[in-house]
This record gives C-alpha cells, sequence and structure tokens, in this order.
C-alpha cells in the first residue's frame, strides 16, 4: 500500500464527489418539476434536508459502520470504532486515495439515495416524518448495505461473489424497495387511478435530469477510485445506456399512447443510467447498449405496475430505480467480460455461476429493504405521524410556503366571485334585447372563469 496519496486519482475522486453531491440538489429539481406547484417546494426541502442530516450522521458513525472493520467476520456490518472519524487524520489512505475523500463519495451515495425515495411519496407525505425517516433510514438500512456491498469484507462482495461496481444494489434497487415500502405505509391518493398527477414545470425536469446526468459520470466513473483502469470505460457506459434508454422507452410510448413524451424521454435516461450504475465497469460498450435499451423498455412497462397492484409510487421511483437496478444487476450476469471484470456472463461463456450470483444479491437485497423499511415508516407512522393529513387542500407538513406568485389569480377570482351582472326581466326585456343577450353573455362568460380558475386551483 502507498505511503503518500496519488495526486491523480485524488483530484479525480475530488472532482467526483463534487458531481455526486450535485445530484442531489438535481434530484430537487427533477422532482420538484414533475409535482404540482402547491407541492414543489416541498420536494426541494425534503431532498435538501437530505444532505444536511446524512452529512452529519456519516461523520458520527455512518463511515464506520459501513466501511470499519467487519464485525464476527460475517460481512453484515462494521465496528463503530471510527465514530466521528476517530483515528482518521490527514495521512490517512484508502488505497491510494486519503480516507477523508474517501468517506466524502462515500457520503454522497448516501445522502442522494434516500432523497430518491422521496419521490415516492411526493405530495402526501408530512415534512416532520420525513426528517425522522432520513435517519432511521439511512442508520439501519442503507448503511448496512453498502457495508455489504461496498466494503471488502461485506457478504455480497467477499462471501457471495456478486459483482456491482458503482451501487446498482445498495443504491437503486436499494431506494426502489424502500420507495415501495413507504408508498403501501403511507397509502395511496384516494384518486390516484383516475388522476396522473401532471408535471407542473417541465423545463425544471430537464434541468434537474442535466444535472442528473452531469453528475452520474462521477458516481460511475469515480466508482474506479482512479483515473485509470474501469474508469474511462464506466464513463462511455454511462453515456451509452443512457442514449440506449432513450430509444427503447420512446419506442413503447409510441406504441402504446401514439406520442412521445417528454417526460418519458427524461425519465428513460435515468432509467439508462440506473440500470449501468451496477454494471458500468464489468460490461464492453455492447454491454451497455443493450442493457440501457432493455431497461428503458423495461421501466416503460413498469412504471404502469402501480394502478395493477394499486401501490401509489408517486413519481415512479419503484418502476424507474427499482426495476432499472435490477435490469442492471442482472445485466452483468449476462454481459460481465473478462477483460471488464474478471468473470464471464452468461453470453461470455461464463455459464450461469455468475448470473445466479447477482439474481442471489437482487432478492436478499429488495427483501431486506423493503421489510426494515415497511417497519420504520410504520413505527414513524404510529408516533410523529408520516402520512399528510390534507393532501390536496394543504401543503403537506401544514406549511403554506409557495412557489410562485398568485397573487394575480387569487384577485381575479375574489372579484369574479363578487361580480354581478344585471339582466333585463319582464316588459323592458324585449324593447332592451341586445343589452339582455349582452348582459347574458356576460354572465356565462364569468361563470366559465370561474369554472377556468376553480379548476386551477385543483390542479395546483
Amino acid at each position: 500500500m502507498p505511503n503518500t496519496p496519488d495526486t491523480g486519482n485524488t483530484a479525480w475522486l475530488m472532482a467526483s464527489t463534487a458531481m455526486v453531491l450535485l445530484m442531489t440538489p438535481g434530484l430537487a429539481f427533477f422532482y420538484g418539476g414533475m409535482v404540482k406547484t402547491k407541492h414543489v417546494l416541498v420536494m426541494l426541502k425534503m431532498s435538501f434536508v437530505c444532505l444536511a442530516l446524512v452529512t452529519m450522521l456519516w461523520l458520527a458513525v455512518g463511515y464506520s459502520l459501513a466501511f470499519g472493520k467487519d464485525v464476527g467476520g460475517l460481512g453484515l456490518i462494521g465496528t463503530p470504532a471510527h465514530w466521528m472519524m476517530h483515528d482518521i487524520g490527514m495521512a490517512s489512505l484508502s488505497g491510494s486515495i486519503p480516507t477523508v475523500i474517501f468517506s466524502a463519495f462515500q457520503m454522497a451515495f448516501a445522502i442522494i439515495t434516500v432523497a430518491l425515495i422521496s419521490g415516492s411519496i411526493a405530495g402526501r407525505a408530512t415534512m416532520r416524518g420525513w426528517l425522522w425517516f432520513v435517519v432511521a433510514w439511512t442508520l439501519f438500512v442503507y448503511v448496512p448495505m453498502a457495508h455489504w456491498v461496498f466494503a471488502p469484507d461485506g457478504w455480497i462482495t467477499a462471501h457471495l461473489g456478486a459483482l456491482d461496481f458503482a451501487g446498482g444494489l445498495p443504491v437503486e434497487i436499494n431506494s426502489g424497495a424502500a420507495g415501495l415500502a413507504v408508498a403501501i405505509v403511507v397509502r395511496k391518493r384516494k384518486d390516484f387511478e383516475r388522476e396522473t398527477i401532471r408535471p407542473h414545470n417541465l423545463p425544471l425536469v430537464v434541468v434537474g435530469l442535466a444535472l442528473l446526468w452531469f453528475g452520474w459520470f462521477g458516481f460511475n466513473a469515480g466508482s474506479a477510485l482512479q483515473t485509470g483502469g474501469t474508469a474511462p470505460m464506466a464513463f462511455l457506459n454511462t453515456q451509452l445506456a443512457a442514449c440506449g434508454a432513450m430509444v427503447g422507452w420512446p419506442l413503447i410510448e409510441k406504441w402504446r399512447l401514439g406520442h412521445v413524451e417528454m417526460l418519458g424521454v427524461a425519465s428513460a435516461a435515468v432509467a439508462g443510467m440506473v440500470a449501468i450504475t451496477p454494471a458500468c465497469g464489468e460490461v464492453s460498450p455492447v454491454g451497455a447498449l443493450v442493457i440501457g435499451f432493455v431497461a428503458g423498455v423495461v421501466c416503460a412497462f413498469a412504471i404502469n405496475l402501480k394502478y395493477k397492484l394499486r401501490y401509489d409510487d408517486t413519481l415512479d421511483v419503484v418502476g424507474v430505480h427499482g426495476w432499472g437496478g435490477i435490469v442492471g444487476v442482472l445485466g452483468i450476469g449476462l454481459f460481465a467480460t473478462f477483460q471488464m471484470s474478471g468473470k464471464k456472463g452468461l453470453f461470455y461463456g461464463g455459464g450461469v455461476d455468475l448470473l445466479w450470483r447477482q439474481a442471489v444479491g437482487v432478492v436478499v437485497c429488495a427483501a431486506f429493504s423493503f421489510g426494515v423499511t415497511w417497519l420504520i415508516a410504520q413505527v414513524i407512522e404510529k408516533t410523529v405521524g408520516f402520512r399528510a393529513a390534507e393532501e390536496y387542500e394543504h401543503v403537506p407538513g401544514a406549511e403554506e410556503e409557495q412557489a410562485y406568485d398568485d397573487e394575480t389569480i387569487a384577485e381575479i377570482r375574489r372579484r369574479l366571485t363578487a361580480a354581478r351582472v344585471p339582466v333585463s326581466v319582464g316588459a323592458g326585456a324585449a324593447k332592451d334585447g341586445v343589452q339582455a343577450g349582452s348582459a347574458t353573455v356576460d354572465a356565462e362568460l364569468l361563470a366559465e372563469l370561474r369554472q377556468v380558475l376553480e379548476r386551477r386551483e385543483q390542479e395546483k
């Protein structure tokens, strides 16, 4: 092990850490543009609060439990010996990189993983319940699973022998399974099967996608922990998979709806990058393109399962991150090449040996995440409350903070309500027929304007 850090590797990981941290504000914009107007600020806060809380948790015990020496040799959890970064200083190294920046890089993963889950309960969760959830879920779900996959002595890495280059199990499948559990506990909107939430600001969604896309290169290529090796290929594979999904998903959308929507294109890009996350350093460019395309097709169908199975995954966290992650993790068992990963997938002469290991990892991680998340969400719902009481009439958490100035619309509404247009009746009406007709038209116009404003209020 080197006594001094590699400056090139260190610089790349510092840049990658900043890129991954930027993904959380990007996610806030992505989710914020997809919800109703009255919920946009709450969605922004649900992501940004993760930056603060998870950072402090990671400093306190998160890093030590995830990456400390394994307790008992079972690969389940690390020792808390490095709490508050105890015994870790400027000279401490993780490979050729200072431990402090390695810790910060992994911290950025933890932050965005819990933030992803907020999309499953958008518009119907209290901020109070969400704060408690972020703390409990990070400690009891994310941290153990990060040790299983990312730590050298974790059971999935060291004992099962499954591959996951950048977090398909602890980030993507984990957030998808957790999103399903919390969506069930918080309960569905009473009309979610009849009324689809229309994004209030698609340009904001695309801005969020752009930030996520940029950060994902640091997420995936940064996971190589060096500038050479598999990092360049992981970078290229990320782009290929995103573009492959942007072909697969729109084809399904065109076939089913007769047209392609911008929201579908944006979701497709995310699905492709989700799927390639575990596989980006394990497969060839051709494999990456195929995985991305398949993920686009699978996720385009998966987002509609919530209507058949009757769970309210508001912004399709389960459909995109859960199913996309499954495609990527299993894709390793099919497309892994010896040149990239040191192991062979089914299509490269490796048989089913790697594929079954990948499948076991998927099942165990999804089951653990769903079960523990369900328990955490149930406790929060029974104690401090998790479900917002009036998800349509008020902003969750009883917060009346608004993202846009609606004073002009409110003033028009007040004036229309107070307006009274006289209509001529009786003997004089025949003589003044034109005036009466005009008054009738005015009254009908006022009624129509009232309906427009009432509809606007309902859709906010």
